[in-house]
């Protein structure tokens, strides 16, 4: 991978990254896409990585199907797929991780403490292999966005990092890998999640600031589903991801909520 970079560098093309962990949706292919347009060479790679799975999560249980996956990125424009195994990338004595001091410690931080120090080292991995002048990486996980993002100007890579909207079922659940778990009645009583952004969203424009009041609007909406169990309804500073307490300029709100046993996060910037 690495001397096919140095090849394509060579050459003073570009390179456009998608970074996956595979069994790949719409939600990906939207990225893959994105990345066909902005560079010469487009990159995707699909690992399931272990360092960000915290004990009695489901990395064993995440959903796989390469060969599907392979398909589809070729099908939507991936020159190359990078798919490296556990052992190539964390060998015998493994020891060096990347940790941000801040942004980790707020929203799915709080209850995944290891999940951000294994993406941020996935991440950096990633670019020192791929060498690419361009990563795309979906909103949908704004604070993995961020995170990124952080972790790019402080370390001073030479890479633009592109954040691309979240795509939606035709009934507003954002597209997961992890749906797929869901039951026909959990798959209704996931829509809980967006209809509590949407209706944050309207109570903000009827002149409601007081973040407690829409959070617990939100709440309501999502505890009168069926089988859900809040994690957390957040909203923050967009840059910092500080909590607020009045919206007064543009806000993120941001949730986790269990479905049954299967965790969903989404996000939405609120705006006045």
């Amino acid at each position: 991978m690495q001397e096919y970079s140095d090849r394509v560098r060579r050459l003073d093309k570009t390179i456009a990254f998608v970074p996956t962990m595979g069994y790949l949706h719409e939600g990906h292919l939207s990225l893959i896409r994105e990345g066909r347009k902005i560079g010469d060479c487009l990159v995707v790679s699909i690992f399931v990585n272990p360092v960000q799975f915290a004990p009695g999560e489901d990395f064993e249980n995440y959903p796989r199907d390469l060969q599907r996956d392979l398909e589809l990125a070729r099908k939507n424009g991936a020159d190359v797929v990078f798919t490296p195994d556990d052992k190539e990338l964390y060998s015998n004595g493994f020891q060096t991780y990347v940790n941000l001091k801040e942004l980790p410690n707020h929203l799915c931080g709080i209850s995944r403490p290891i999940f951000f120090s294994g993406v941020a080292t996935v991440v950096t991995k990633l670019f020192n292999i791929i060498k690419p002048h361009f990563a795309i990486f979906g909103q949908k996980d704004y604070q993995q966005l961020s995170i990124i993002r952080q972790m790019v100007c402080d370390l001073n890579f030479d890479i633009e990092i592109i954040g691309a909207e979240t795509v939606r079922e035709h009934d507003g659940l954002a597209m997961s890998s992890r749906n797929v778990y869901l039951t026909s009645e959990q798959r209704n009583s996931a829509l809980c999640l967006y209809k509590s952004l949407q209706k944050a969203q309207a109570l903000l424009s009827s002149g409601i600031n007081d973040s407690k009041k829409i959070i617990d609007s939100a709440s309501e909406i999502i505890k009168s589903g069926t089988n859900t169990e809040i994690d957390y309804i957040a909203i923050c500073d967009p840059k910092t991801l500080i909590d607020i307490k009045k919206i007064e300029g543009q806000a993120l709100m941001a949730l986790a909520v269990k479905v049954g046993k299967t965790r969903l996060i989404d996000n939405m910037i609120l705006i006045p």
